[in-house]
This record gives C-alpha cells, sequence and structure tokens, in this order.
C-alpha cells in the first residue's frame, strides 16, 4: 500500500501534513486497517498542548483502545468534528477529510525526524 507522499509519518502510525507552521495530524491507512470498526475517537479542544511522541488522545475500535501519539509539538488549534461525531468517517477517509487535529508546531524542525511515505511503506514491510 503506498501512502500519500504529501505528508510524514510516525512509527506509530500517524501522518501530519504541513501548511506553513500548522500541520494536520491523522492516523495512517495502516492503523486503520489494524483497527477495523472505529467506534470512538477522544481529541483534545483546540488551546490544548501536545508533546511530540507522547499521547494526545484515544480511538476505540471494536477490537481495543488505542492511543494516539503527536508526531510533533505544539498547540491545538482545531479539532475535526466530523470523526468525534461519527469516528466511522476516519476509515472511510484516513488520509483526507478523516484528520484528527490541527497543531500550532512549536518547534518545525521536529518534522524531519519522521519518515517520508516511502521509508513508511518500507518499515511496513518489515
Amino acid at each position: 500500500m503506498a501512502h500519500p507522499t504529501d505528508r510524514k509519518y510516525a512509527a506509530t502510525h500517524e501522518w501530519c501534513r504541513a501548511d506553513g507552521d500548522t500541520v494536520a495530524i491523522g492516523l495512517t491507512q495502516h492503523a486503520v486497517d489494524q483497527l477495523t470498526d472505529l467506534v470512538y475517537v477522544d481529541l483534545p479542544a483546540p488551546g490544548s498542548a501536545v508533546t511530540a511522541g507522547s499521547p494526545f488522545g484515544e480511538v476505540e475500535s471494536v477490537k481495543a483502545v488505542s492511543e494516539i501519539n503527536a508526531p510533533v509539538s505544539g498547540q491545538v488549534v482545531e479539532r475535526n468534528e466530523i470523526v468525534t461525531n461519527d469516528p466511522a468517517n476516519i476509515s472511510l477517509d484516513p488520509h483526507g477529510n478523516g484528520w484528527l487535529i490541527k497543531v500550532k508546531m512549536s518547534d518545525p524542525a521536529e518534522l524531519d525526524a519522521l519518515m517520508d511515505a516511502a521509508a513508511y511503506d518500507a518499515s511496513l514491510a518489515d
């Protein structure tokens, strides 16, 4: 499976797509496929701080509850109410309308530590 090349990926299966100093963060198609039917998502409110590598929320499927980790540090500027109201929207379009939060980065250089799409796809093949 080839993931979109316009974003960076964390080993914990989150993606981020930069737009200036703000990034949209979501779950990868691989993560969604592993979780199967999503029934609940808990996301931080705008104004909340997130720290790279630390959990900022969780997603619950019929199989398990999983933490969602922040790929970068910063302040939440928006959360996707469409997915909080109906988590199935994450599964329908995880790399598009299924994004989770938008974060104003405190250190844009943190993006450099993340994988590009080719490296992420290769990591899944291991």
